[in-house]
């Protein structure tokens, strides 16, 4: 493992160069983009407002002099050029697009961060072996187009990216379709090929979880993310007229799905007496989805997750006898749209987290990711790691998701000084 007890002189120097102010700064200029009246943030992925924040980021970085590259998928990168530039390079980053209610730190933070780290390095006249670049993945939360995490898992390889680009939103707009607008947005970019080789990659986040805050730690070393399965149902029924069918004659593919949703969380919360699974039921969708007309339609996802593979694939393998056993009259197809296995960070990232942390003296705990992240997927193709700061009260994907100013700037430390390490060694 390694083990930083005294820190080169550089290193001191990177992490003390870390802006409190600017940094907050830069999260208060992009959460203006799409900012909601409740103080958070809308800027669905591949939208006019996720158009506007690259925009952002790509005059700090033009202003930097640091390079812009963009490929297929929308993925952004901002480079800062090491000493070795043939040397593969130290990544850092996350995702700019949030759900249609979300807030000014999910994502953003993780892309920031890293840019303040550039800045670190910069006004430290610091330069590393490796280059360190931050990225910008496309449509991580999926809200628009799902699933998510899809400039994340076409760089690694783990979908296909034909496949991607078919996805279409509710009104119909192709991937494909909206990624040009994008793409536009940052007409210095050069275009990149997808997936390169990657040295390592680590990941700031917001926990999204209370438990940073009930210990009073100022940093999370995470150990991994969590197990998920995605499901989608759909319950074919027939249209009847409200007034005139006896309920017996129905086929309501409503009440159907009702009576399926109740005995799957009846059967989840048996299997799991210790309250480990987490299971959402997070969409349902209707036709005609009117007053007066019995549905003969209904959709409804499901979002399964646990820290064991062997648990959560025994639980999604049980839902489809589960709806088909509470179907009545109607049709019932279960499909799964997306599976993520269980991920360990270990190795050289983790390591240089864990040092850096302990080398800046901040109190911290080692602790799993209850959400998914993109360095989930990074963790395929290289040593990969993430550090969380508390968020308050655990909220997030919510208009009141806060973060202090001061937690933000210890994070982007640690993040730093890992990142030297990392890109020097």
């Amino acid at each position: 493992m390694l083990t930083v007890d005294r820190p080169r002189p550089s290193d001191q120097v990177v992490a003390a160069a870390v802006d409190e102010p600017r940094l907050w700064s830069m999260h208060m200029d992009l959460a203006a983009i799409g900012a909601t009246a409740a103080g958070g943030v809308c800027r669905l992925a591949l939208s006019a407002e996720d158009a506007s924040a690259r925009s952002l980021l790509a005059s700090w970085a033009g202003q930097a002099g640091w390079r812009l590259s963009v490929d297929p998928i929308g993925n952004l990168f901002i480079r800062r050029e090491g000493a070795e530039p043939s040397l593969e390079p130290v990544v850092t980053g996350s995702h700019i697009d949030t759900q249609p209610t979300g807030g000014r730190f999910d994502g953003a933070y993780g892309v920031l961060a890293g840019i303040e780290v550039l800045r670190a390095l910069d006004d430290a006249h610091v330069t590393t072996r490796r280059a360190i670049e931050v990225a910008v993945w496309t449509n991580e939360e999926g809200c628009r187009f799902s699933p998510g995490m899809m400039g994340s898992e076409a760089f690694a390889a783990l979908r296909p990216l034909e496949k991607m680009l078919e996805v279409t939103d509710a009104a119909g707009v192709s991937v494909s379709q909206a990624l040009p607008h994008v793409i536009a947005a940052t007409p210095n970019a050069s275009r990149r090929a997808l997936g390169f080789p990657l040295h390592a990659y680590v990941e700031a986040h917001i926990e999204q979880g209370p438990e940073l805050e009930r210990a009073g730690r100022t940093i999370g070393v995470v150990t991994g993310i969590q197990g998920t399965c995605r499901l989608r149902v759909e319950v074919t029924g027939e249209e009847a007229h409200a007034g005139t069918t006896r309920r017996s004659q129905r086929r309501d593919a409503l009440l159907a799905a009702i009576r399926m949703v109740h005995a799957i969380e009846q059967h989840v919360e048996a299997a799991d007496p210790g309250d480990d699974v987490r299971l959402t039921f997070g969409m349902l969708k209707l036709r005609p989805n009117v007053p007066s007309v019995v549905a003969s339609w209904a959709y409804f996802s499901i979002d399964l997750r646990h820290s064991s593979d062997e648990v959560m694939l025994r639980l999604a393998g049980e839902i489809e006898g589960i709806c088909r056993k509470h179907a009545g009259g109607c049709e019932v197809q279960v499909t799964e749209i997306q599976r993520a296995l269980a991920t360990r960070f270990k190795g050289a990232a983790f390591d240089a987290v864990l040092a850096a942390t302990r080398s800046l003296g901040y109190p911290y705990m080692e602790l799993p990711s209850g959400a998914g992240h993109d360095a989930r997927q990074m963790a395929c193709v290289c040593p990969s790691a993430m550090v969380f700061v508390p968020c308050a009260g655990g909220i997030s994907h919510n208009e009141a998701e806060s973060a202090t100013s001061t937690d933000l700037a210890a994070g982007t430390r640690v993040l730093a000084r890992a990142l030297y390490e990392l890109a020097n060694s």
